[in-house]
């Protein structure tokens, strides 16, 4: 069995997807406005523009800030719930309006390119480099290993005491869709503490590996 640790690109799937779905009603509800020798779509709506913005600023906040346990769920209801209502009564506008008379308007093409770009990346590195280096799971051997043949180094599992932490609501369960944080206790005479970060699907994860753990290696 093996298991990947994530970089927090992960979590960012969220903005090209919104980047997306931004681009086709840009397309296909927007105006199409000459800009010198080219024709470009921009929605009339601003608010486009600010739930994009929005989503970019949550998923940089989730990333770098962690919330756990009641407090992320707290947190997290109150956000959303005064985005919503912001939005209902068109209050989003005003505000934009007031900062400086501002107000956010991007085409068709900004949000599709800025989301290839991104969605390009984000598949690279969850499928791609997060791949190069992974922790093997034998019974009776815990090892980590590398498709480049970097070095290995293996850990009896005999003792060995495992941990998840998935009560980052936000990072979690939200952007993560069930990934967790995982920890590993080593036994023996030199004993040590294994981070796994941003483990995919976790709970199963764990779940295989105490299973493997508890097996007896054959000779």
């Amino acid at each position: 069995m093996r298991i990947y640790s994530h970089s927090a690109l992960l979590y960012w799937w969220p903005v090209w997807v919104v980047g997306y779905i931004m681009a086709f009603l840009s397309r296909f509800q927007g105006k199409e406005i000459e800009i010198g020798a080219n024709k470009v779509f921009i929605h009339d709506s601003s608010n486009l523009g600010l739930i994009f913005f929005g989503v970019i600023f949550i998923v940089i906040l989730v990333t770098n800030y962690s919330v756990r346990g009641l407090s992320s769920g707290i947190v997290i209801m109150a956000f959303v719930l005064s985005f919503v209502l912001l939005l209902y009564f068109n209050l989003w506008e005003k505000f934009s309006g007031w900062f400086m008379s501002h107000k956010i308007y991007l085409d068709e093409g900004a949000y599709l390119w800025f989301s290839i770009l991104l969605s390009a990346m984000w598949a690279i590195v969850v499928f791609g480099f997060d791949r190069i280096s992974y922790w093997q799971v034998e019974p009776g051997q815990l090892t980590r290993e590398s498709l480049f043949g970097s070095g290995s180094k293996s850990y009896n599992t005999q003792g060995m005491m495992l941990e998840k932490h998935q009560d980052d609501v936000f990072r979690h369960w939200l952007l993560g869709i069930g990934s967790g944080d995982m920890q590993i206790r080593t036994s023996g005479a030199t004993r040590e503490q294994i981070e796994i970060p941003n483990v995919l699907f976790v709970g199963s994860k764990v779940a295989a590996i105490q299973r493997l753990i508890a097996e007896v290696p054959e000779d």
